[in-house]
């Protein structure tokens, strides 16, 4: 099986790269169009700024790829609000996979600390993804914007408000936290996108 990372200008890829060299898995880590959509799974990590890294992947004509592909694409963090149709954060609209908005966290007390980092727990489990994975279970979220609950959410986290934790539609998955960062739940979750 030929697993793909996607490598751009935004990218947690080498904590990606570990988790699945963990699970026996030798990823691909490029940049090259052939390669991507010759894969069997695509990863599509982020850790960066929606409106920055969308000019990026417009320059380069990858936000036609990324809609184009037909195998199992999980997108990860700012993978998965770069693949929603617009993000408040830089004013930009993204690529469309999934018809929601990416919205900024507005705290509403004290104790509301943006961005939400550290473990938290997942329910309304509705996906594949998590397969074998208990409600209730921890884990590990950072980031400062999110995608509202809607028809496409997969899993459900509450911080401030009710958002979604993964999101799923057709070969599309993507969750707001980081599997490769949430220990053995994680590594479940990794192995079940492998699995499909």
């Amino acid at each position: 099986m030929k697993v793909v990372i996607i490598k751009y200008n935004a990218g947690n890829i080498c904590s990606v790269d570990y988790a699945l060299r963990r699970l026996g898995v030798q990823p691909v880590i490029t940049s090259d169009e052939a390669l991507i959509r010759s894969a069997d799974k695509v990863i599509f990590p982020g850790v960066g700024e929606a409106e920055t890294t969308m000019h990026f992947l417009r320059a380069r004509g990858w936000d036609g790829l990324l809609k184009e592909l037909k195998q199992p694409v999980l997108g990860i963090c700012l993978g998965m609000q770069l693949m929603c149709r617009h993000s408040e954060e830089g004013d930009v609209d993204c690529l469309g996979i999934f018809d929601a908005e990416v919205k900024r966290f507005v705290p509403r007390c004290h104790e509301d600390k943006v961005p939400h980092m550290g473990w938290n727990t997942v329910g309304s489990l509705q996906s594949g993804l998590f397969d074998g994975v208990r409600e209730g279970e921890y884990v590990y979220f950072v980031h400062s914007y999110y995608v509202p609950v809607n028809v496409y959410t997969a899993a459900v986290t509450d911080y401030i408000n009710p958002f979604s934790a993964a999101l799923h539609k057709d070969n599309y998955y993507a969750t707001q936290f980081h599997p490769e960062k949430s220990g053995s739940v994680g590594e479940r979750i990794l192995q079940n996108f492998l699995s499909l």
